[in-house]
C-alpha cells in the first residue's frame, strides 16, 4: 500500500485569498507533504466570507512549486466543460503533471440555486457523467494527455464509487469527518467498491499536537 498525505486547503474565509493558498502550497512542500488539495466553493456558510477562485490558485501553486501533487476539486455540473477542460489541460501543461481533478456534484444546493442552476441531484448527476465523457473527448481531441480524474462519493451511497470505477480514483466523504477518524472498517467497506483504484480519505487536524489521529489511518509494517 502506498500512503501518501496532502494538505486539504479550504478557499473561502481566512483561506478565500490566492496569495495565501499560494503562501501554504510552497509551505506544504517545503516540509515534505505529497499534495495540496484545493475545494471549489462560492458561498459556503458564512455570508461575507472571502472566496479564491481554485483554477487560478491551482495555476500560481503550479507556476510556484516543483514536486507536490495539485488535487484540484471541480464541481463539474456548475461550470462549462470546455473551460474545466481547458483549463486542466493547461495547469498539468504548466506542472510537469502533476494535476489530479476531482470531480463533484458540489455539496450545497444554494451554489446551484443563488445562480439560477438546477439543484436537483440526479440532474447534476447526469450532467457530471456527460461532461466527464466530453471531457475526455477534447483532451483526445486536442492531443493532450489525459488529466487523472477522482470522483467526489458521498458514502454510503455508491453512485458517486460506481462512477470513479470507470476513473482514475475515488474521493468519498463520511459524516462528521472533520471532528472524528472515520473508522477504518467504514473506510475499507467503501474502498472495496473500487478495487485498485487511488483512494483519498478527508480528515480533520488542528495543528501538530493532533498527529496521532492519523495513526489508526496508516499502514502496519
Amino acid at each position: 500500500m502506498d500512503v501518501r498525505h496532502a494538505i486539504g486547503l479550504p478557499t473561502v474565509g481566512q483561506f478565500g485569498d490566492v496569495r495565501t493558498l499560494l503562501g501554504l502550497a510552497v509551505s506544504a512542500e517545503r516540509h515534505g507533504w505529497d499534495g495540496v488539495q484545493l475545494w471549489d466553493h462560492l458561498l459556503y456558510h458564512q455570508p461575507g466570507w472571502p472566496v479564491a477562485g481554485p483554477v487560478v490558485a491551482a495555476a500560481a501553486i503550479a507556476a510556484a512549486t516543483e514536486r507536490v501533487r495539485i488535487i484540484l476539486t471541480v464541481a463539474v455540473p456548475r461550470r462549462q466543460v470546455q473551460e474545466v477542460a481547458q483549463d486542466a489541460a493547461s495547469i498539468a501543461a504548466l506542472s510537469g503533471g502533476r494535476l489530479t481533478l476531482v470531480a463533484t456534484l458540489g455539496s450545497m444546493d444554494s451554489e446551484y440555486t443563488e445562480f439560477g442552476l438546477d439543484p436537483d441531484l440526479r440532474a447534476r448527476g447526469r450532467a457530471l457523467d456527460e461532461r466527464l465523457d466530453r471531457l475526455q473527448a477534447l483532451w483526445r481531441d486536442w492531443g493532450h494527455p489525459p488529466v487523472p480524474i477522482w470522483c467526489g462519493a458521498r458514502w454510503p451511497r455508491k453512485a458517486g464509487l460506481r462512477r470513479a470505477a470507470r476513473f482514475d480514483g475515488a474521493m468519498p466523504t463520511f459524516e462528521d469527518q472533520r471532528v472524528a477518524n472515520v473508522a477504518p472498517a467504514a473506510f475499507a467497506e467503501a474502498a472495496s467498491y473500487v478495487p485498485g483504484l487511488d483512494i483519498a480519505l478527508e480528515g480533520f487536524t488542528s495543528g501538530p499536537a493532533d498527529a496521532g489521529r492519523l495513526a489508526p489511518t496508516r499502514p502496519r509494517a
